[in-house]
């Protein structure tokens, strides 16, 4: 009432009247009852409606006489508007306008307007420059509208705080999204570098190339393209660029592919400095301001710590650099959301819902990723952009689960058996260090272990090769799960190395060079920072010969009784394999879509690849008419198509020449069916023409397996269904996955606990997925569903924890209602009803501190001061306070969306609770809870302080009450109408 008030009072000032309040209160006849007029507010203090201390001269009529007398007065100054006919139309229509009932979705926009409102509005036509021709190019009109959006999202950020993280979800075109940024910065003459993994190189290669079976030809791309493995190297060339000539510094943009291989940033090695370092150093902190693209579709793994130092690449490492935003320490604001996320994990399974991770969370860590993501899932994309211009997403089938023996003569060991002797193996000759004589250890430690923490500890090379030991174990079993044909290849290799490390010892020589691990062929991520660094040299002389070569023998001979065992299951008794010609056979018999033979084998074994190419092959040229292709990014590329070449894009594009777009003269090279693949394509690449996948192996990791069904589970999919078959240890899953468990050993627990960080295995390999129990839960999952990458960290997506939509909801609404948000009154009020058993009815009131209060409360932890969401329900209880802010926000998001006109039964119902709105103390006294709740969190924060560094913000009066908040808007929500209200 009192903003309604000071609305009228405010034209009538602005059109000349005296600038005295004047209210009279009639009679249904017209007969003035009282007057009352002065130099008063027209404001809940000033008409003394709530209490305050206004100097004003009020005079008021005592009877009927004098409210007549008054009344004529204030007639006759009313006629005087005559001359000003566009006034009083105005005013009459801002009083009808005030009285009248609004709808929910105005009110839940008017509150976004009042929150969000300070540039962050997703405006294509304020954000991206007309004059810059990017709308013309070939790239921006291959775009859908949500990637437009995702776009124009992603640049605002990047102009304002230097950085934005890409984290849609598998699928949904992020590297056409980054293409389009990109060439909005080179056409403003900014100069660009790409950097992505080795393995997706081409993917970025190819846009810039003058080739035919570039789509974006004419867009004439000139960034430059480096692996994540350059920023190592200090010299040769990576493409055709000198790698010591490069000036670092020069580049405006810089586009980070998976990014998310950039979590961790602790140097482990002493002296060297990490890829991480050298990114953070020399491209973006030196020479011109570097503007940073992150994209990744796991930004937030197991931890949402990961994002920080991620974060650290746009704010160049100051913690402070978004404090103007209301994010006071990114530090401190992603430990407390660690920490909250800890304290959900230990909860029993029944009380871990994503609702309660939202409710612990801080505010500020969804405001950290409103500020710095662009977040969007395939369930967002039909919720709130339709299938209309995408397609329909196709349909999963219930994936297909096959467990395969390993010999159909039944001659082999059984998994269990094996495991047991791959336990036994010493892996002596990988680990010379453990033989060296107890009274020389000390020197050997000092030459070649890590510095860890500033020199607080050391991560000895001894423990590096135990480390190693354990994952050469698991790399057997895994092999062994894969195909006995890659099993029998390493248990020879490894033979091999046993043979050469008792040669050398037989020859007697002075010095004894640790073995090249990195040709032991493996191709587990997880091995990298292991397999690189110096080689370690021993003396013969400092170590315990007798006690090494024991061991090395022990080793030759369980090895060799292993490669004797895994060589006589030949082709026609490999089960695994016979079953998986089964599927092929049945799937070309029988086509989940009209026509479609397409098929994706994975593995994560190059030499499984090789095998199952030798073997599947000819007989699918000769049995099925198929052409096969075997890409395994290792250089051994094959084809059954005799004119095609055995580059990955040329492969990739027979393959799927529908999805990568194949120019209408290259038909003539033919078209593949059957794509026997590494994980080297497990990520960024378009398949879609295919509408069949299958894991001939289960990688321990359930993100790949979901990252390897996205190449054919992709937008813009012309299939109807799609297919997922997996393959499993014949043996239950929970017993496997012990298996490794036990392989590994401690190597999952060795955490150096002097350095007080994680696992330090786990982190230089960047593997977040070492919870056993963890992904025991989603690999069972996979047996039954397919599931979407976003879903896989407990339930809890990332879009969950953005406030993308509701940008989104604000600039729809203004595009829609141009000028109208910046011209309703304060105070504005919708009313509507519950149909949701989880929203209570009440109030969900947006309030604004005021005045010198507003200014002295500041709270770290709360990003959208001065503004204020309070959920109070019908007996005044605070529902959600105002930490909660992204819990409210989804309230009034379901309460709002789709409520484009007043609801007239609610409106009738509060208008006979109210006596037509005469009776609001129900409503002051929810206002009055509000409040409170919030003088009351600053309250306890203020003694909170006391016990804290840095000393105390308790001052005294920082709030004085409802006086001290204006509101801005409220819903009134009505429980339904079988309930009863408090109202």
């Amino acid at each position: 009432m009192a903003a309604w008030l000071e609305q009228t009072a405010e034209v009538r000032h602005a059109q000349g009247a005296v600038p005295q309040g004047t209210l009279v209160l009639r009679d249904g006849e017209g007969r003035a009852q009282q007057a009352v007029m002065g130099s008063f507010a027209f404001s809940t203090d000033g008409l003394g409606v709530t209490p305050g201390n206004p100097l004003s001269l009020i005079q008021a009529s005592e009877n009927l006489a004098e409210a007549q007398m008054l009344s004529q007065w204030f007639d006759s100054q009313w006629a005087m508007l005559r001359d000003q006919p566009q006034a009083k139309a105005e005013l009459i229509e801002r009083l009808r306008g005030l009285g009248s009932h609004r709808d929910a979705s105005n009110v839940y926009a008017l509150m976004l307007h009042h929150l969000f409102a300070n540039g962050d509005g997703l405006d294509e036509e304020r954000i991206v420059k007309s004059a810059t021709g990017i709308r013309n190019t070939v790239v921006w009109k291959k775009l859908y509208k949500f990637q437009r959006d995702g776009v124009v999202g992603a640049i605002d950020k990047l102009d304002r705080f230097g950085g934005c993280i890409i984290a849609d979800s598998v699928g949904l075109g992020k590297t056409f999204e980054a293409l389009a940024i990109i060439k909005y910065h080179e056409l403003r003459n900014d100069r660009v570098l790409v950097l992505c993994p080795k393995r997706l190189r081409d993917n970025w290669t190819l846009y810039k190339a003058n080739d035919r079976r570039n789509v974006l030809a004419s867009d004439r791309f000139n960034y430059d393209v480096l692996n994540h493995t350059d920023l190592s190297r200090d010299g040769g060339h990576s493409g055709d660029i000198d790698l010591s000539h490069v000036n670092w510094g020069n580049y405006d943009l810089v586009v980070i592919d998976e990014s998310h291989n950039f979590r961790n940033k602790k140097s482990p090695r002493q002296g060297n400095e990490t890829r991480y370092d050298r990114l953070m150093r020399k491209i973006i902190r030196e020479g011109v301001k570097t503007r940073v693209l992150m994209l990744s579709a796991t930004p937030v793994n197991n931890r949402l710590a990961d994002l920080r130092n991620q974060i650290a690449f746009v704010t160049e490492g100051d913690d402070t650099a978004l404090f103007e935003h209301g994010i006071a320490s990114i530090d401190s604001t992603t430990r407390r959301a660690q920490k909250a996320f800890n304290r959900w994990l230990e909860l029993p399974n029944e009380d871990k819902t994503p609702s309660l991770l939202i409710e612990m969370l801080g505010f500020d860590y969804f405001a950290l990723l409103d500020h710095l993501t662009i977040a969007r899932s395939r369930r967002h994309i039909e919720k709130y952009y339709g299938t209309h211009e995408t397609g329909r997403f196709p349909e999963r089938l219930q994936p297909i689960n096959i467990k395969a023996d390993v010999d159909r003569a039944g001659a082999f060991r059984s998994i269990r058996d094996i495991n047991l002797e791959i336990r036994r193996l010493n892996l002596a000759a990988y680990a010379p260090l453990r033989y060296v004589l107890p009274h020389k250890q000390q020197a050997y430690d000092a030459k070649y272990s890590t510095q860890i923490r500033g020199g607080e500890s050391f991560f000895r090379q001894v423990d590096r090769e135990e480390s190693l030991i354990h994952l050469l174990r698991v790399n057997v079993l895994k092999r062994m799960e894969s195909a006995v044909s890659s099993f029998a290849l390493t248990v020879q290799r490894q033979l091999h190395d046993v043979e050469a490390t008792l040669a050398q010892i037989e020859a007697h020589n002075d010095e004894i060079e640790e073995l090249d691990i990195a040709d032991v062929d493996i191709d587990d991520p997880a091995f990298e920072t292991l397999l690189v660094g110096r080689k370690v040299k021993v003396l013969l002389s400092d170590v315990d010969l007798l006690r090494w070569k024991q061991d090395l023998i022990e080793d030759r001979n369980r090895l060799a009784t292993l490669h004797a065992l895994a060589e006589q299951v030949t082709a026609d008794r490999d089960d695994k394999l016979i079953r998986l010609r089964d599927q092929i056979a049945a799937k070309c018999a029988a086509p989940i879509n009209e026509g479609n033979r397409k098929l994706i084998i994975f593995t994560a074994f190059a030499d499984t690849a090789s095998y199952l190419y030798e073997q599947l092959a000819p007989w699918a040229k000769a049995e099925l008419g198929l052409d096969s292709a075997l890409v395994t990014g290792a250089g051994r590329n094959q084809t059954t198509l005799p004119g095609l070449r055995r580059d990955l894009t040329s492969i990739l594009t027979a393959f799927s020449p529908r999805s990568k777009e194949r120019p209408a003269e290259l038909a003539h090279e033919g078209e593949l069916d059957i794509l026997i693949a590494t994980d080297c394509i497990s990520e960024g690449q378009n398949l879609q023409d295919c509408d069949w996948l299958i894991n001939y192996d289960i990688h321990w990791n359930p993100v790949r397996i979901i990252q390897r069904f996205g190449r054919i589970d992709r937008i813009g999919s012309t299939n109807t269904r799609i297919q997922l078959v997996n393959f499993w240890p014949n043996m239950e899953l929970e017993e496997y996955i012990n298996l490794e468990q036990r392989v590994s050993g401690r190597m999952v627990l060795l955490d150096i606990s002097a350095t007080g960080e994680e696992n330090i295995i786990e982190q230089q390999s960047g593997n977040q997925m070492n919870d056993l129990e963890y992904r025991r839960k989603q690999l069972l999952k996979l047996q039954e569903t397919v599931i979407d990458l976003e879903d896989l960290s407990s339930g809890v997506a990332i879009t969950d924890l953005t406030l993308t939509d509701f940008r989104i909801d604000l600039a729809e609404y203004a595009r829609a209602h141009p000028g109208r948000l910046e011209t309703m009154p304060l105070g504005c009020c919708a009313i509507t009803t519950s149909i949701d058993a989880d929203i209570a009815p009440g109030v969900i009131f947006c309030l604004r501190a005021e005045g010198a209060a507003a200014e002295k409360t500041i709270d770290p932890s709360y990003p959208l001061a001065p503004h204020y969401l309070v959920h109070v329900g019908d007996d005044s209880a605070v529902l959600l306070p105002y930490t909660q802010a992204k819990q409210i926000l989804d309230r009034l998001k379901r309460l709002s969306v789709g409520r484009d006109l007043p609801d007239a039964l609610a409106c009738a119902r509060f208008e006979r609770s109210t006596g037509g709105g005469e009776d609001m103390r129900h409503a002051q006294r929810q206002l009055s809870a509000a409040v409170a709740s919030i003088v009351g969190k600053s309250e306890e924060r203020a003694v909170a302080s006391l016990f804290s560094p840095g000393g105390t913000h308790a001052l005294k009066g920082e709030f004085a009450g409802v006086s001290d908040f204006e509101v801005l808007a409220y819903l009134v929500v009505l429980p339904g109408a079988g309930e009863r209200s408090g109202a």
